[in-house]
């Protein structure tokens, strides 16, 4: 068990075995649909995937039947309910409820019938709202959380945690990893909550569409933040799979940061608005800068390889193809 708790690194390759049973939970969301394309690049043949409806991950009972009948060997852990600031305030039970639920059941299940290995993956909310930048993962736990979201962030901490226990009481192979802000395709483009990225990327688009002269955007733009495309967390999250076996939950970031101006002017230039852009310095600015500290991934052996610009156009043409195309 030893050897379990403190093992940075698994011996050898773990998913060398291309037809073993591998149930991606939350397959449909934005994290869980890119993990299923790069597991279907990478030639593995034998994914169980199931909808909501299909499967509710909150009934113990019905995870534990899975479970028994299914017997995966690996379990990537992408299911949650998640929001934004309004969401959270207007519905903290569900918030911390419904993610409770899902990761008790996934997890304990998982190991009682025989599960491999295990990725539970969280967000970088758990970190305290005045965290270090970059923000590492000894941050956890070390101060208060931010308000507006904290019931998620104390589920996603008791996931963590959980996977830690297994580990240190059983010597099961769970682990975690924390992504950083996303964006790609299957993103939530909604008008009133999405994150800053597709919320600028719908904008422009309007603007475009419209004929508008002017987009104007919260806040003075000074604030730096840190994007990962969804097909970056994917790899990473395989490769953990593949080469990672320690106690402590990792980082998952780009390690690049961006102020919200230049965001948004890249966004401008990859939609195609020629109007001007605005700033409405009355409105909030938000934390001045947010930064995951990637250094013990990168130092396994992980990059992330696309980058903004690029990663930026191939989820306008998603978002082209799929939501506005739906929308017509």
């Amino acid at each position: 068990m030893a050897e379990a708790i403190g093992s940075e690194m698994s011996s050898g390759s773990s998913m060398s075995d291309k037809s073993a049973k591998i149930f991606v939970a939350g397959h449909r969301g934005l994290v869980g649909s890119a993990i299923v394309r790069k597991l279907q690049q990478l030639g593995f043949t034998n994914l169980v995937l199931r909808t909501h409806a299909e499967l509710d991950l909150t009934r113990q009972a019905d995870v534990e039947s899975f479970f028994a009948k299914e017997k995966p060997v690996y379990v990537i852990l992408a299911a949650a309910k998640v929001g934004g600031i309004h969401a959270n305030n207007t519905y903290p039970a569900d918030f911390i409820g419904v993610n409770l639920q899902i990761q008790t059941n996934v997890i304990h299940s998982a190991y009682e019938h025989g599960v491999k290995k295990l990725l539970f993956l969280g967000s970088s909310c758990i970190y305290p709202k005045f965290a270090p930048q970059p923000i590492p993962e000894s941050a956890l736990l070390t101060a208060p959380l931010e308000p507006t979201n904290e019931w998620y962030a104390i589920a996603k901490i008791a996931g963590i945690k959980t996977c830690q226990a297994y580990r240190i009481q059983h010597g099961w192979d769970a682990i975690s990893g924390m992504p950083t802000n996303l964006y790609g395709p299957n993103d939530n483009f909604h008008p009133e909550n999405s994150h800053v990225l597709p919320a600028l990327m719908r904008r422009f688009h309007e603007a475009k569409v419209y004929g508008a002269e002017e987009v104007v955007v919260w806040g003075t733009g000074s604030p730096l933040r840190e994007f990962l495309h969804v097909d970056d967390l994917a790899d990473a999250c395989v490769f953990l799979m593949d080469r990672y076996s320690g106690l402590e939950h990792v980082n998952i970031g780009s390690g690049q940061e961006v102020t919200i101006k230049e965001l948004a002017e890249l966004v401008k230039e990859v939609v195609g608005f020629e109007g001007k852009l605005g700033w409405d310095c009355t409105k909030p600015d938000g934390t001045p800068r947010k930064l995951m500290d990637s250094s013990k991934l990168a130092s396994l052996g992980w990059t992330p390889k696309v980058s903004l610009r690029d990663g930026l156009r191939q989820t306008y043409d998603w978002y082209l193809e799929n939501v506005c195309a739906a929308n017509k």
